[in-house]
């Protein structure tokens, strides 16, 4: 079994050490409970460490004069900390700091065990607070790149994508019918891996709102959706004919072209051509012709749907623009 040790891990040993280290140092109590706070605060992104630090700095500030309320108010007693969160934790659930609701009972309990409030005991709550939360939030500031990875799952999908291609040109030229069809669950699963790597990136970019390689893998889902309606349509084909090689020739340099570059409108170009061509050629002689050239219809009409997709593809400039500097480099 393999055993790996992730960035998060590594932050979170890193963070908590630091933590309790800088609160003992300056003599604070409950220094240990900075390093749970950091704990809690490590994220997977920044975006959602700078949320969580904020809810959780929140619900434990307010926790304390919530504290000073019901226990000196009332008794300390297990059962006021019962009613006490009757009502603190709607109100946390009203300023949308869920989050901090583990976090601030940490706090409560401090004061609860100690049975007294003091100003001394709110600055050193304060800062343990501020340590164990700094700690997680400066930790959390580095983010490794995961544009390499981005880039393996754009190459893995486009490679499936052309073996997919090549099948079907494969089984409109001979009938083949021995593909195992492994491609299609592989790209499924890669494409949900890759847009969640994406999102990710996109979480951890605090001054940018789009990633590119978001956008991009969100045109080949939805080319990957139509590509799953074309494969029953195929198999439905069981006769031959003409415009069965054209669109198996067709889907041939498709398939030869398969990157990120701006080339769908010409394949477009070629596809309205070889409809222009198919209205053109004798009606079908028989019902067997008729029905495989309206599945090949349909079929034409869906790659139409399936390049307008890559057309609209917004950010197909700036990657064409990117491979052509690799190509400038590489000369």
């Amino acid at each position: 079994m393999k055993f790996r040790i992730g960035y998060r891990t590594i932050k979170t040993a890193v963070g908590t050490a630091i933590s309790i280290l800088i609160a003992q140092k300056l003599g604070l109590a409950n220094f240990a409970s900075a390093g749970i706070l950091t704990i809690l605060c490590i994220q997977v992104t920044k975006r959602r460490s700078l949320r969580t630090a904020w809810d959780r700095f929140l619900a434990c500030v307010l926790a304390m004069p919530f504290s000073a309320f019901f226990f000196e108010g009332i008794s300390y007693h297990p059962i006021v900390i019962g009613v006490m969160l009757f009502f603190f934790i709607p109100t946390l659930v009203m300023m949308k700091a869920m989050d901090g609701i583990v976090t601030s009972s940490v706090i409560i309990l401090h004061i609860y065990l100690a049975e007294k409030i003091t100003m001394a005991m709110f600055y050193n709550e304060l800062g343990v607070i501020t340590i164990g939360i700094g700690v997680a939030l400066l930790i959390n500031l580095y983010m490794p790149s995961v544009d390499k990875k981005l880039k393996d799952y754009q190459s893995e999908i486009e490679a499936n994508f052309k073996i997919i291609f090549c099948e079907m040109v494969r089984y409109l030229r001979t009938g083949a019918s021995d593909w195992d069809g492994k491609e299609i669950t592989v790209s499924a699963r890669l494409l949900e891996e890759a847009i969640t790597l994406a999102l990710q990136d996109v979480e951890n970019h605090l001054l940018r709102d789009e990633n590119i390689y978001f956008h991009y893998f969100n045109m080949r889902e939805k080319q990957f959706e139509i590509i799953e309606r074309v494969l029953p349509i195929m198999t439905s084909i069981t006769h031959t004919v003409k415009q069965g090689h054209m669109v198996a020739e067709f889907l041939e340099e498709l398939s030869e072209n398969i990157h990120p570059g701006n080339t769908a409108h010409i394949y477009l170009k070629k596809l309205r051509e070889m409809k222009k061509e198919f209205v053109e050629m004798d009606l079908p002689k028989t019902r067997e012709e008729f029905e495989t050239r309206a599945a090949l219809l349909q079929l034409v009409n869906e790659m139409n749907e399936y390049l307008i997709i890559k057309s609209s593809f917004k950010g197909v400039k700036t990657f064409s623009k990117v491979n052509e500097q690799k190509k400038i480099e590489a000369n």
